[in-house]
């Protein structure tokens, strides 16, 4: 990874495509956008170095992560819930997969700070809440542990590094299917089996023959409310067909030009950091449901689209 001029026209042109449903949200959102650009920009500038340092670094995580994570697939493993009432599981796997990262990032980078999702937060050595470290490492072990207890290969490994704040390398991977996507210096590569292969989102611009998804669209399960639920519904009715349970899955497949749209809520930091440079570099756009930077709501939604166009569209359906 060069952070150079390149890698600035790249930046440039994944900031574009983001400009572009930003509009749909109105000058909030444009105001938003622009902060996060020329911040970006410069901190990428000040951390070239440190950061084609991080990306070497992130298939190396992958492979870590991905070997404890296997060799508990699908050997009916103890699981165990961590959300009360609601179903929200857990297994060593979960906890395996994220203690190998973290000890091979503090290992090369101890000044670094570190958020996963199963061993919370480290501030790098010399900073603390306070004063917090310009580098941050998100982890999600595993994204899809329901999907992982069942079976099911459509969990993946998420790992994200922010720079002051803005997702700016990402990393999603499927070590049983052997899948990978990397995103950085504003592009995404994908890999299959050890080969790339091309990676981009597709040029649908009609809603109603658009593929579309999201984890669970019940009520009951903590990701949508009741007026979440109806917003989704109506989105499902004007598309063409809706899968399912896909978790992070589903963002990797847009990049691939696979899935036309997801429509999530309930999301955490863990969950969504390694997902926009993904998506991003591969020529999506993902912002919150009203066109505003991921994370800046307090109810954790997301919106995904392949094309500008399909993304003012789905928030004005959202939007009732």
């Amino acid at each position: 990874m060069q952070v150079g001029r390149k890698n600035r026209g790249a930046l440039a042109r994944r900031f574009f495509l983001r400009f572009a449903g930003a509009f749909s949200g109105g000058p909030v959102s444009i105001a938003l956008q622009l902060f996060c650009f020329g911040r970006i920009l410069r901190a990428m500038k000040e951390f070239a170095s440190e950061l084609e340092s991080c990306a070497a670094l992130m298939p190396r995580l992958a492979d870590a992560a991905g070997k404890e994570a296997l060799s508990h697939f699908r050997k009916q493993a103890p699981v165990s819930n961590k959300a009360g009432i609601w179903f929200d599981p857990v297994t060593e796997a979960d906890r395996a997969s994220e203690r190998v990262m973290r000890q091979m990032i503090s290992q090369v980078f101890p000044r670094h700070a570190i958020l996963g999702e199963e061993f919370g937060e480290h501030p790098g050595e010399g900073y603390d809440a306070q004063n917090p470290a310009p580098l941050r490492w998100i982890l999600d072990p595993i994204d899809g542990t329901r999907a992982f207890v069942c079976g099911v290969p459509s969990w993946m490994t998420l790992i994200g590094l922010e720079c002051e704040g803005e997702a700016v390398l990402g990393t999603i991977d499927q070590p049983f299917t052997r899948e990978r996507w990397i995103a950085s210096a504003g592009q995404t590569r994908y890999f299959l089996r050890g080969t790339e292969q091309p990676c981009s989102v597709s040029t649908l611009t009609d809603i109603s023959k658009a593929r579309i998804t999201t984890t669970d669209p019940r009520r009951t399960q903590g990701y949508f409310d009741s007026d979440q639920a109806d917003a989704f519904r109506r989105l499902s009715e004007t598309s063409r067909l809706a899968r399912f349970s896909l978790d992070a899955y589903g963002y990797a497949l847009l990049a691939l030009g696979e899935i036309d749209v997801v429509l999530e809520s309930g999301l955490a930091r863990h969950d969504y950091s390694a997902l926009r440079p993904v998506v991003e570099g591969a020529g999506g756009i993902i912002t919150n449901w009203r066109g505003d930077p991921v994370g800046t709501d307090d109810r954790g939604e997301v919106l995904a689209a392949a094309t500008p166009q399909l993304h003012a569209k789905v928030m004005e359906i959202v939007a009732g």
